[in-house]
């Protein structure tokens, strides 16, 4: 799997947030882009003993840089998490919304596909995915939102750029993407804002209290099963990364 290394700081989040939170976010890529480095010199050196017809010393440095590469996606990996879950929690984005501020392309990809998969099973015919407007990216390019819109393409949804072109509107159910009149809301990205309910949920029938419970209970039920969906999947691929042969 391979990662755009950039420093993202508090651009990673979306809403204001403590500067621990940022430490933590930063030092666990730049510990990625560390081991990064570290694997990249182990191969081009294992390379060159191979040319060299050192063949020992050319699989031992392979394996060190197998090593370093597991580590950097082990990294990575906490880096994603931390980030979705910090950017996703209750009261940071709306029930039918998922932030993917702070992730590499291919992390964004695959908590959108578990995220929609979510979605569908329960019942919520849209989703906004909030992508990002590129402004920190290099040239200022969108680099989330065209995989999310490949992503939407390859699964048969239809999709559409919001007034906020920094996200995205997926109509979950096939048809055309054409956000009725009451979804028009604001994102909250600092810290504030109300909660909107899944289909099928009927929000006066509890008193407040209950209901909300309940929203921060499925919004928490959200969050961490997309995180252990990807568990797998990034082992996999680091699998399939790491499988140099000399």
């Amino acid at each position: 799997m391979s990662y755009q290394m950039s420093q993202l700081g508090h651009r990673a989040f979306n809403h204001d947030q403590s500067g621990d939170a940022e430490q933590e976010y930063d030092r666990l890529r730049d510990l990625a882009r560390q081991e990064a480095s570290k694997r990249g010199d182990c191969f081009q050196r294992s390379k060159e003993a191979y040319n060299n017809g050192d063949g020992a010393r050319a699989k031992e440095l392979s394996e060190q840089g197998k090593a370093h590469g597991r580590k950097m996606e082990e990294y990575n990996k906490q880096a994603s998490e931390f980030i979705f879950r910090e950017n996703n929690a209750d009261g940071r984005v709306e029930a039918d919304t998922i932030d993917l501020h702070g992730q590499f392309v291919e992390e964004a990809e695959e908590i959108l596909e578990e995220r929609i998969r979510y979605a569908k099973s329960h019942g919520q015919d849209h989703l906004h995915v909030i992508v990002g407007k590129g402004n920190h990216s290099s040239g200022h390019i969108q680099k989330i939102k065209p995989r999310v819109e490949q992503i939407c393409r390859e699964l048969g949804l239809q999709y559409a750029t919001e007034e906020n072109a920094g996200r995205i509107y997926v109509n979950l159910t096939g048809g055309e993407a054409v956000m009725p009149p009451h979804a028009s809301h604001q994102t909250p990205h600092h810290g504030g804002g109300g909660q909107s309910s899944y289909p099928g949920q009927h929000q006066q029938q509890q008193p407040h209290h209950q209901q909300h419970q309940q929203q921060q209970n499925q919004k928490q039920d959200e969050i961490e099963q997309v995180v252990h969906a990807l568990v797998p999947k990034i082992m996999r691929k680091l699998e399939k990364a790491c499988c140099v042969v000399m």
